[in-house]
Formats: structure tokens, C-alpha cells, sequence
């Protein structure tokens, strides 16, 4: 597949003067050195040139919602899921969204989600996403980290997706959209089929492990290089870079922007206005009910 650059996608970004600040129009204040902030300082030893990159969280940051719900409509009209699981995914989904949830709590509901593919073959999951991903996911991508991401990219710095998302979904995303690779949560393969649990999940510490991991393995400068996310459950991951960027936050994560001085960008533009989102029978009018949710709990944040 040919790799299409984010140029295409200029509309709606932040940093339109090339420098590394957001645009004017944000609170773009950067935080001030502190002593405390040890993820700020690369974890190895400085031996050659060292580059910046951007990490980007994917649901709520890349894509309008979370790709996994995006994709379980797909999933139950492929006989991959239940009724049952699509509502306990639907559900899932709007408590996140109306009240929030602490790491433990996500890292519960990730592992039950991964159950869904118990006795599935890798090559059967790979096909989906890339069956989905016109008609179901990149209907969701917003246009404003497109275009940073480019910008990023201008000066010289490589761009990754970093999520608890599968990283069967991250790769197809990241490889279609021009990024520079993926860090997703792997699932375990035993005898050519999924055992419905994780060998690594990117919530929390391990989603900041694995950033710090991709760091040393790729010589990349952290304390100059820049993290996105919507989610407080994120923190860790946003302090392992020296400018940490809130993105449509969640009012934890938008108090601690605030406390902080870090940038707050609200991305609202869609990548891909003319693109025609196929969205199953089963998931009709879940979209309302979640947008409700998502304004009420950004509301109660402000």
C-alpha cells in the first residue's frame, strides 16, 4: 500500500508559524522545567544523533471515538461478537465518556475486550481492519493532528501512534495515514490463534514503558520530543516527553493542563469530510448517545 503522506490534510492544524508552540488561539503556554520531571531527561546513554518525534494517543485524539467501538459493529456482523458483548462494548463505552475511569478500570475493561478473540487467526482480524478502515475508521480522523503531524514531520521529527488500541488496528492506521509506526496492545498467539489475552497492554506505566522502550531502540530525545492525549489515565505517558500536549481533554487531564501550563488543543475537523461512513444497523444511534455523554463530561471538566 502506498503511504500517503499527512500533507493532505493541512486544514485545521495548530503550529502555523513552524515553530514546536501550538497556534495562539490554545492556551500555549509551555511548562516550565522542573526538577521532578525525570521523564523530560532521555533514558540512555547520548551516543550519536539523537531526533525528536511526536507520539499521538489514537481514541479521542486521532479518531472522533474509540476504534474499538468503531469497529464492533463490524466485528458482530462478521460473527465475531455477540449481541450481549456489542451492548457490554456500547455501555462500556458511554460510562467511560460520562464519568470517566481510573487506570485499573481500563485496564479491566481492555483485557474482558480481548476475549472477543479467542480462537480468532491473526490474518482473520488483520483482513477486518482492513476492511473497515475506509468505510468505518478513517471517517473518524481528525484533520488537526494530520496536519501536525506533518509539521512535526517538516523539521525533521518522526511521528508514532502509541495506544492500548490492538496493534493490528494502530499498524493499518499508522502505515495509511504516512506515520512512522505504531505501538499497540499485543495479544497473545498460541497455536495460530488468539488466546483472548494480552502480552502487552498499553495502559498506564506500560503505555509510558513502551514509549521510553521505542526511545532507545530509535535514538529519540524525549525531553525534546512531544505526546498527545484526551485522557488523564495518561499522564504518565504525556511526562514521559519534554512538551506534553492535552487534546479534547477529559476534565482530569484538562485541570492538570491547566495546573501546568501545558498546551490545550480542541481538534474538531474531520480528515475526510466527503468520506461516506458505513455504520452498522446494530450501532445506529449509539453516536448521539455518546456525543451526549462525551459534552456533558467535557462540560463538567471546564
Amino acid at each position: 500500500m502506498r503511504r500517503r503522506r499527512a500533507a493532505d490534510h493541512r486544514r485545521g492544524a495548530g503550529c502555523s508559524d513552524g515553530r514546536r508552540a501550538p497556534p495562539d488561539r490554545v492556551d500555549s503556554r509551555r511548562p516550565a522545567p522542573r526538577d521532578d520531571r525525570k521523564a523530560a531527561q532521555p533514558r540512555f546513554a547520548v551516543g550519536g544523533t539523537l531526533s525528536a518525534a511526536a507520539f499521538f494517543d489514537l481514541d479521542r485524539t486521532l479518531l472522533r471515538r474509540s476504534s474499538a467501538l468503531a469497529l464492533a459493529g463490524t466485528f458482530r456482523e462478521r460473527g465475531l461478537i455477540g449481541r450481549r458483548q456489542l451492548a457490554k462494548a456500547a455501555l462500556w463505552q458511554l460510562l467511560f465518556v460520562a464519568r470517566g475511569a481510573d487506570a485499573e478500570a481500563v485496564r479491566r475493561g481492555a483485557e474482558d475486550g480481548l476475549l472477543v478473540l479467542k480462537n480468532v487467526r491473526p490474518e482473520v482480524l488483520r483482513d477486518l481492519v482492513a476492511e473497515a478502515l475506509e468505510p468505518v475508521l478513517k471517517p473518524l480522523v481528525y484533520s488537526e493532528p494530520l496536519a501536525l503531524a506533518e509539521q512535526h514531520r517538516s523539521r525533521g521529527e518522526r511521528v508514532y501512534i502509541v495506544s492500548a488500541a490492538l496493534q493490528e488496528i494502530v499498524d493499518a492506521l499508522a502505515a495509511d495515514l504516512g506515520f512512522d509506526g505504531a505501538l499497540g496492545t499485543v495479544c497473545e498467539v498460541e497455536d495460530g490463534v488468539y488466546t483472548g489475552h494480552s502480552l502487552r497492554a498499553l495502559h498506564g506505566g506500560a503505555k509510558r514503558a513502551a514509549t521510553v522502550e521505542l526511545a532507545e531502540r530509535e535514538q529519540i530525545d524525549l525531553a525534546a520530543s512531544t505526546a498527545y492525549s484526551d485522557s488523564e489515565t495518561d499522564l504518565p505517558f504525556l511526562e514521559a516527553v519534554g512538551h506534553p500536549v492535552a487534546v479534547n481533554p477529559d476534565g482530569g487531564l484538562r485541570r492538570v493542563a491547566r495546573e501546568r501550563g501545558w498546551p490545550i488543543l480542541e481538534f474538531n475537523a474531520a480528515a475526510y469530510p466527503h468520506a461516506r461512513r458505513r455504520v452498522p444497523p446494530a450501532l445506529v444511534g449509539l453516536p448521539l448517545l455518546v456525543g451526549a455523554a462525551t459534552y456533558a463530561y467535557r462540560r463538567r471538566g471546564d
